[in-house]
């Protein structure tokens, strides 16, 4: 056990640049926010392609013609994101807009239909009415709710860096802080 904290500790330095690579992506985050989301739908762009190329081959291999036909949707889908990659950005705001109203909805009619039951049932309502004025609000200003997604993700790199630095640098001291406490014994 005390060889895998040694080999842990001597490399500490892979959680620090782990820990320095997240601040650097998230304060790209925070100064580019349009090259973030733009790099961002690329690299989805990049994956749906090679995904769709992938389940294609397979499919054609294993004789699934539904594997081929989700290949090629992702080869299709791949293809256009790197086309018009903010396009597919946009469509992903308005994708989670329409389940947030689709939610709404359903949590306003399932607080009226829980009012006989329940007390309080009010808060559901104030929940779904919450929920259709966030989704309302994502379709009137997709340009502010990218911005704001860019910002929330920026925001977890930072703090995750930072929590990750702190801990390589305790991590690199774990050696002789074990020397001590055998010494001590």
């Amino acid at each position: 056990m005390a060889s895998a904290r040694e080999g842990f500790a001597k490399k500490w330095w892979g959680l620090l640049l782990r820990g320095i690579l997240a601040i650097a992506f998230g304060l790209t985050a925070f100064l580019l926010p349009d090259v973030t989301l733009l790099t961002l739908a690329l690299l989805y762009g990049a994956y749906a392609l090679v995904d769709g190329l992938v389940s294609t081959w397979f499919g054609r291999i294993s004789r699934s013609w539904w594997l081929v036909l989700f290949g090629l949707l992702g080869i299709g889908v791949g293809i256009y994101t790197l086309y018009l990659p903010i396009n597919t950005a946009t469509a992903m705001l308005y994708m989670i807009a329409a389940w947030i109203l689709f939610r709404g909805i359903i949590e306003i009619v399932t607080a009226i239909r829980l009012r006989t039951e329940i007390r309080n049932e009010w808060s559901l309502l104030f929940a779904g009415l919450f929920s259709i004025g966030m989704a309302l609000l994502l379709f009137a200003r997709p340009g502010a709710a990218a911005l704001a997604v860019v910002w929330l993700v920026g925001g977890y790199a930072m703090v995750s860096g930072v929590l990750l630095i702190k801990l390589a640098l305790r991590v690199r001291r774990l050696p002789q802080r074990l020397d001590k406490f055998a010494d001590a014994a």
